[in-house]
C-alpha cells in the first residue's frame, strides 16, 4: 500500500476549500491507500486560512503551510513537493477544475502499468473567453517550436508523480520556475489523460490576462534562448539590408544625380532602427533580470507557520 500526498495551493479560496475536501473524501475510499492533503495558503487575504484550520481540526490527515505573503502558484507547488512524504504525489487546484474522479485511474497507471507520471490535459476550453483561448493555443505552438521541451496543448499542473520524479524536480534549484516545462524536462515515463474542461466550483479565476502573459514569458525565457538568437539574426539582416540600400542610394546619385530622400524617409528609418534596438535590449534585459534574481539566491517563499 502506497502513501499518496495531495498538494493543493490556495489563494483566496475560502468558499472552495470545504467543497474540494468534500469531493476528495468521496474519492479517498476508492484509492485504498494512506493519504495526506497538504494545503498551501499562498498569502490569502480572505478567510481561506480560517477555513483550512477548521478542516484541520476535523481531519488529522490535513497539513497546512501558511506563507508570509503571496508568492505565487509556482512557489506553492514547490513548497508542497518539499513537504510531501508520500510515495506518490499529485498536484491539484482547489477550485475543482482538476477532476478528482481521475485520481484512482492515475494511481492505477503508476502502480500497475509502470508509469512514473500521469499528467492531464483539457481537450477543449469550453466556457473560456475566445481571445484567451486563442492566446493560450498560440503560446503552446510558440514554445513547442522554440524550446527543447514539448508541452501538450491544454496541459494542466494536475499531475501524479512517483517519489523518484519528485526528487528529480526538487533537484532543480532555479528561482524562476515554470513547472509545466520542468515536468517535461526531467523526463520519466509519462502518460497523459484527457478530460473535458470543467468550470470553477465557486469564485473567480485569479489569473488575469496580464498574469497569464507574464507566465508565458516566464516559460519561454526559462526553456529557450531562441529570442536572443532571433534578435541577433534581425541585427545581421537589418545591417545587410542597410548596406545594400546605401550602395543603391550612392550609385543612383552618381549616375542620375537624383537627390537623396530627405526628412520623411530619414525619420522612418531612424524610428524603425530605434524600435529594433529597443526590442533587442528588452529581450536581453529579460534574460539579464532572470540571471540577477538567480544570483541573489532569495528563497522561493517564506513559511509563516505550519499546522
Amino acid at each position: 500500500m502506497k502513501k499518496l500526498s495531495i498538494i493543493v495551493p490556495c489563494f483566496n479560496e475560502e468558499q472552495a476549500v470545504p467543497l474540494f475536501y468534500q469531493e476528495i473524501t468521496k474519492i479517498k475510499v476508492r484509492l485504498q491507500c494512506e493519504t495526506e492533503v497538504i494545503f498551501i495558503n499562498d498569502g490569502s487575504t480572505d478567510q481561506t486560512l480560517s477555513a483550512l484550520i477548521k478542516l484541520k481540526k476535523e481531519h488529522s490527515s490535513i497539513d497546512i503551510i501558511d506563507f508570509s505573503r503571496n508568492f505565487g502558484k509556482e512557489a506553492g507547488i514547490l513548497a508542497g513537493l518539499r513537504e510531501s512524504t508520500g510515495d506518490v504525489v499529485v498536484i491539484m487546484d482547489v477550485d475543482l477544475q482538476d477532476p478528482p474522479h481521475l485520481l484512482p485511474e492515475m494511481l492505477n497507471e503508476i502502480e500497475n502499468n509502470g508509469y512514473d507520471s500521469v499528467a492531464t490535459y483539457r481537450v477543449n476550453r469550453a466556457g473560456e473567453p475566445k481571445i484567451r483561448s486563442y492566446f493560450a493555443r498560440s503560446f503552446y505552438k510558440l514554445i513547442n517550436k522554440v524550446s527543447d521541451v514539448e508541452i501538450v496543448d491544454g496541459a494542466r499542473d494536475y499531475r501524479m508523480m512517483t517519489r523518484d520524479m519528485v526528487n528529480a524536480i526538487l533537484s532543480l534549484s532555479e528561482y524562476h520556475r515554470f513547472s509545466k516545462g520542468i515536468f517535461v524536462w526531467v523526463g520519466f515515463k509519462t502518460k497523459y489523460l484527457s478530460f473535458e474542461n470543467v468550470q470553477r466550483s465557486v469564485g473567480e479565476t485569479k489569473w488575469s490576462f496580464v498574469k497569464l502573459l507574464k507566465y508565458a514569458i516566464e516559460g519561454i525565457v526559462a526553456f529557450t534562448t531562441m529570442p536572443l538568437r532571433i534578435s541577433m539574426v534581425m541585427g545581421f539582416f537589418i545591417s545587410f539590408m542597410s548596406m545594400l540600400y546605401m550602395i543603391y542610394v550612392f550609385v543612383k546619385a552618381l549616375m542620375y544625380g537624383d537627390p537623396v530622400a530627405g526628412y520623411p524617409s530619414m525619420m522612418v528609418i531612424i524610428l524603425f532602427l530605434g524600435g529594433v534596438q529597443l526590442l533587442g535590449l528588452g529581450i536581453l534585459g529579460e534574460y539579464l533580470s532572470k540571471t540577477y534574481m538567480e544570483v541573489k539566491r532569495r528563497p522561493n517563499y517564506i513559511i509563516k507557520k505550519k499546522y
